[in-house]
């Protein structure tokens, strides 16, 4: 039985020539009666086909682009006319943006031919776990929300949060932008702006400056009130209401430190507190008031 296999086995995979020759002979045949016009045409006419749906598909692409932008213009004008905040304003309008691209870009793929169905639920399976894979970005957005809902700050503020300080530029869809005094633009996520503490200048029209200046023991706090509450009356941003205040602060190890106060508007902060502090280090002085150094009393004694 073992022999009939081994011989069987091999025969069975040979081909006769014969058989060989009849289908080589078929091959060629087919290849010499090929209708080559034929082929040629159906090859133009699909091509031709493929040319206009890409044509039609740019120019798709190009209107819809158009009316895009058209919409959102009309969306901005809409907005304006209502007061609606600026914070609101360009949320929306970043939101509204990415759902219209989308919704082209998905017109194009089917005028092309893409089975757009298949492709949804491909980006749907792609989206779930790329979404739980980032799923911070989520976060980021719900972040975005809460703030244009909870409002704690606005396009134009001035905040401090997350280490970071600066004006407002925009609220992004996952971050919000500021530009900090030295023009430097920072991206901050809303998710963690959302939930950190902010500091917000800009809700009130008003602040107040604070200066810490220390004179030596000796001086007379009174005269140094007075000098320091003079200049503070001839500077024409320090409101009178609520006027400013001199207070002894501290009694430091080598100095008497004054607490000095005054309101000002948002805007003119930082040149009032840093042209006083230059005017009180030129002009104390010249009422009898001395700046301290650290010193230390050394007493010696003879054994």
């Amino acid at each position: 039985m073992w022999t009939f296999l081994a011989a069987e086995e091999p025969a069975s995979l040979i081909v006769p020539d014969s058989v060989q020759k009849a289908n080589l002979a078929e091959a060629v045949n087919k290849i010499v009666n090929m209708d080559f016009s034929t082929l040629f045409g159906s090859l133009i006419r699909e091509s031709l086909w493929i040319l206009v749906k890409v044509l039609i598909a740019l120019a798709i692409y190009f209107i819809g682009r158009w009316l895009v932008r058209r919409f959102l213009r009309l969306i901005d004008v809409a907005m304006q006319h209502r007061n609606v905040d600026i914070s609101l304003r360009s949320f929306t309008r970043n939101t509204v943006s990415a759902f219209f691209t989308l919704l082209l870009i998905l017109i194009v793929v089917s005028t092309l031919g893409v089975n757009v169905t298949s492709l949804i639920a491909v980006a749907s399976a792609a989206t779930l776990a790329i979404g739980m894979a980032l799923s911070g970005t989520a976060q980021n957005f719900a972040g975005g929300v809460m703030i244009l809902l909870m409002k704690p700050y606005r396009i134009g503020d001035y905040i401090s949060a997350q280490g970071q300080s600066g004006t407002v530029r925009d609220i992004k869809l996952f971050s919000t932008v500021i530009a900090t005094a030295d023009n430097q633009t920072i991206y901050i996520p809303n998710n963690s702006i959302a939930t950190a503490i902010i500091d917000n200048y800009s809700t009130s029209e008003t602040r107040r400056v604070d200066w810490t200046v220390g004179i030596s023991y000796g001086d007379d706090v009174d005269v140094a009130r007075k000098a320091v509450l003079s200049m503070l009356a001839a500077d024409p941003r320090v409101l009178p209401d609520p006027a400013p205040v001199v207070w002894v602060a501290a009694l430091a190890d080598s100095s008497v430190n004054l607490s000095i106060r005054a309101w000002v508007k948002n805007a003119d902060y930082w040149n009032v507190f840093f042209e006083h502090n230059e005017q009180f280090y030129k002009e104390l002085p010249k009422a009898g008031i001395n700046f301290p150094f650290p010193q230390m009393d050394v007493h010696l004694t003879k054994e």
